[in-house]
């Protein structure tokens, strides 16, 4: 079944040219299912059932796993199943009526401007982490990309002349503009504190860890966990609270969705709906509080 497993992520890298965070989740979900199938004595994939599928659906739940993780795990389990039929290597899809939990939609952590202005007055102006620090940050914010993209930047993906960068997800390009404090904040990096996170090595990645290697999503979480902490902000803030913040307060600044859309890169325009939701919520609320025939 691993040979299988392999030979789908090379299927998806190659023929779907899915990104590299993609594939990472896909083969992690898999070899998790694996594992679960190799103690139920089951290691040829024409032995995988449906039952076999559900009741690993059942294992996840009763090992409390949320149920946007178990829909994920459902998700690739399907799309596994399909390679797997489409290739002849199974004669049915036994992951055809799998089916995933319903999640509900929680509405995303915003800052206000201000609390957004207090977190990025935390990082240390004069060494070399908090520079970084407040330029990852700070691009952030300018341009509400995903931080699994932010971690991702090359060198060659930003343009400081014109003041855009490049972002990559498997085979789709967008191009998404940032201001001058933004643009000051890179440059401060690059200039003074890059070249203290490497030793001999040199690479093209833009913002690494302190050991000069790529930066995980979990490694920037608590990055700005402590920030946030620092500055006092109650609120629970999850890896992409700058990325919601920069959506409401772009369109409470009167952005049209449309184009907040585009920016943040979403193939769905419903999905950056919740954002003017988000607004018109706030707009109702100033409304009950502040209008004389309320």
């Amino acid at each position: 079944m691993e040979n299988a497993i392999q030979g789908f992520i090379s299927y998806l890298h190659k023929t779907k040219r899915t990104s590299k965070n993609t594939e990472v989740s896909y083969e992690r979900d898999l070899k998790k299912m694996l594992r679960y199938m190799e103690k139920q004595g089951i290691a040829d994939v024409k032995r995988v059932t449906a039952a076999n599928l559900n009741s690993y659906i059942l294992d996840l739940e009763n090992q409390k796993f949320s149920s946007a993780t178990i829909s994920r795990n459902v998700a690739s389990i399907r799309a596994f199943c399909q390679y797997l039929n489409s290739e002849g290597m199974i004669a049915e899809n036994p992951a055809k009526v799998l089916k995933a939990p319903k999640i509900d939609k929680k509405t995303p952590g915003i800052l206000t401007v201000e609390e957004v202005e207090l977190l990025l007055q935390q990082p240390q102006k004069d060494t070399p982490k908090g520079i970084r620090d407040r330029a990852m940050m700070e691009l952030l914010y300018a341009t509400g990309i995903r931080v699994s993209e932010l971690i991702q930047l090359m060198n060659a993906d930003v343009n400081l002349q014109f003041g855009y960068i490049s972002c990559h997800s498997g085979d789709k390009e967008r191009i998404v503009p940032f201001g001058n404090t933004a643009k000051r904040a890179i440059q401060k990096y690059l200039k003074y504190a890059r070249d203290a996170f490497y030793s001999n090595e040199q690479s093209d990645i833009l913002f690494t860890n302190c050991s000069g290697k790529p930066m995980s999503r979990q490694g920037f979480w608590k990055i700005i966990k402590g920030y946030a902490h620092t500055a006092g902000i109650k609120q629970d803030i999850t890896p992409n609270t700058l990325r919601h913040s920069f959506a409401v307060h772009l369109i409470q600044n009167g952005a049209d969705l449309k184009s907040v859309q585009e920016m943040l890169g979403h193939s769905d325009i419903s999905t950056t709906q919740i954002y003017l939701n988000l607004n018109l919520n706030k707009i109702r609320d100033v409304y009950v509080k502040a209008h004389p025939r309320n």
